[in-house]
């Protein structure tokens, strides 16, 4: 008898116990109706390819029950597709204040990116947890947040392929020809010993070639002994004397108009001292001591004569008179011939013999070569020309200009044709860097790299690149780049920086406009944006762009004129902006629902 009773109080208690915790249960779900939810951002946004916010969580005074646990469980779905996030828990002894304060949670949710989310619905269900048994009850799914704004992903991929200079100047130069004449003491006559000298005979066969000169130039001087300088012609007699005989040389070799194209500059030089300076400083007839008394009365006080009759006066006057002083009594001649070169359209056509292989490499010099690859238009018979001249030498300028042509035609290709060209552009650069750390090599690894996907890695070399002092259109293409690559990265604070020393090309001003946009700087985006759709009526994602930012402001006007831009240019569009959840404000403007249409 003892042993049913204790039986049907064991029975009863154990119904108790259920009863009690069913109840728990019951009251925690039927609490949760009052619970506090807050998503931030709302809609949720993409950044970087990932879709990140924050939800807090404030449950209703006393809703927690002792041994009992409250779950939030939160889900993304899309289409038919869902995706389970983590899950927020509440345990009765984590909060001794919950009979008085409410329980509060925040937490932090990242999620990747796949097309098809823009368009969906974050939801949370709550549930009440007995974990001694795993007895729950749960709440319905409610929706706390709708979509995925998808505005940062309108950056625009920005690639420019550096090339390294040619090094072929196809602008007129003049080649110096220097022949120096000597006169007797106190002469200018200019004598036929100096003309029949091996001087004067090679000088006068360069004039019979009748090279086309631009000038030329005679400077005449004397010797600084007494008697000359009281003829102040001297210098002056010496220089014509040469340029007399200049003429008549240019008339016996028929020159005819061409003489009159050439310039003669005379150029006396009377009472100076460098030249006997110089000559004393190398000269090794007297001793050091005796050079310094020279120097010390020709930099002392006093006129050119003065000095000149204290020197007489010195004891190693005669040797020096008669070792240097000849030497001072010159016309020293530059003629300025102009260098003889390949017209451009000479060596375009032998550069494209040479890659074809029906003219010798020899035809052309290496400059000349990379000249003629870097004006074609064509990027396969550049291709080709570079080709030709790696084989005639392997420079770093040639590997890397080879590679910049890959990587060009990389930009234009997609796929595997694609995927080949930067492979092959990247084995140039990184050969181009081992014979010769270069800039140009160095941004297009970065260019590379970004079109691989290797967004940090490209960002690396590109960082790099411009800290090797690039020219001022090279980092311009750099930071054009760079800051696409960190609008992909979600560093909108270095995109700013770097699109701001960018170039002027509508990619990279569009970039500017956009991570303006993301950075809420929301008049500047405007205005940015305009001024590339001023500039570039054709670039279409301009005017979606500036009506989003149009969004941002409130400007219905701005948003429907630029969305009809964009869709007139681009039809897709229209779907596109139908599912923006930027526009989400304007979806009972009648304006709005005909432009979707």
């Amino acid at each position: 008898m003892k042993t049913r009773t204790a039986k049907k109080f064991f029975l009863v208690a154990l119904v108790g116990i259920f009863s009690f915790t069913g109840c728990a249960l019951s009251t925690m779900k039927k609490m949760a109706k009052d619970q506090q939810l807050t998503v931030t951002p709302s809609p949720l946004e993409v950044h970087a390819d990932t879709v990140r916010f924050e939800l807090s969580a404030n449950l209703p005074v006393k809703m927690l029950k002792p041994g009992k646990v409250y779950q939030l469980n939160t889900f993304y779905t899309y289409g038919t597709q869902e995706r389970q996030l983590k899950t927020i828990e509440f345990r009765e002894v984590d909060y001794p204040n919950a009979g008085t304060e409410q329980p509060k949670k925040t937490e932090t949710y990242a999620f990747p990116f796949v097309e098809g989310m823009e368009r969906g619905n974050l939801l949370v269900q709550g549930r009440a947890l007995n974990p001694k048994n795993g007895n729950y009850l749960e709440t319905e799914r409610l929706g706390i947040a709708d979509g995925v704004i998808t505005t940062s992903r309108l950056v625009q991929s920005s690639y420019y392929a550096s090339y390294a200079p040619h090094g072929y100047n196809d602008q007129e130069e003049l080649i110096p020809t220097n022949v120096e004449f000597y006169f007797d003491q106190g002469k200018s006559v200019f004598k036929t010993s100096e003309k029949n000298s091996d001087r004067g005979e090679r000088f006068a066969a360069f004039i019979a070639e009748k090279n086309v000169t631009r000038t030329v130039t005679i400077t005449g001087t004397h010797s600084p002994e007494g008697r000359e300088t009281f003829n102040s012609e001297l210098s002056q007699e010496r220089a014509a004397a040469i340029e007399k005989w200049y003429r008549e040389k240019m008339d016996q070799y028929d020159y005819k108009g061409m003489a009159d194209q050439i310039r003669f500059i005379l150029k006396p030089i009377v009472q100076d001292w460098n030249g006997l300076k110089s000559m004393l400083a190398s000269y090794d007839g007297i001793t050091a001591a005796q050079k310094a008394e020279w120097t010390n009365i020709i930099n002392g006080a006093g006129s050119f004569e003065q000095k000149e009759k204290q020197l007489q006066k010195l004891s190693t006057y005669n040797k020096v008179f008669k070792d240097i002083y000849p030497k001072l009594r010159t016309a020293k001649t530059e003629v300025l011939t102009v260098k003889p070169k390949k017209s451009r359209e000479e060596i375009a056509t032998l550069a494209t013999q040479i890659a074809n292989g029906s003219a010798s490499a020899s035809a052309l010099s290496l400059e000349e070569l990379l000249y003629a690859a870097a004006n074609n238009p064509s990027l396969t018979e550049k291709q080709k020309i570079y080709e030709a001249a790696a084989k005639k030498s392997d420079t770093y300028v040639v590997h890397n200009n080879l590679g910049a042509v890959h990587l060009q035609l990389a930009m234009q290709t997609s796929g595997r044709e694609m995927t080949n060209h930067v492979r092959t552009a990247l084995n140039h650069f990184n050969i181009s860097n081992q014979k010769q750390a270069n800039v140009y090599a160095q941004a297009n690894i970065g260019m590379a790299l970004a079109m691989q996907g290797n967004l940090w890695g490209a960002h690396d070399a590109l960082t790099k690149a411009a800290g090797m002092n690039p020219s001022n259109e090279v980092s311009q293409g750099i930071n054009g780049a760079k800051g696409a690559v960190e609008i992909k990265v979600g560093r909108y604070d270095l995109a700013i920086g770097s699109l701001n020393r960018a170039t002027n090309r509508s990619v990279d001003q569009f970039n500017k406009g956009l991570v303006q946009l993301l950075r809420k700087d929301f008049r500047n985006a405007q205005s940015t944006l305009e001024s590339v759709i001023s500039s570039d009526r054709g670039y279409v994602v301009a005017h979606y762009a500036a009506a989003v930012a149009a969004a941002r402001q409130d400007n219905e006007n701005k948003v429907i004129e630029h969305l009809r831009n964009a869709i007139s240019a681009d039809a897709s569009l229209r779907a596109k902006a139908a599912n923006d959840l930027e526009f989400r404000q304007y979806t009972g403007s009648q304006a709005f629902l005909d432009l979707l249409k």
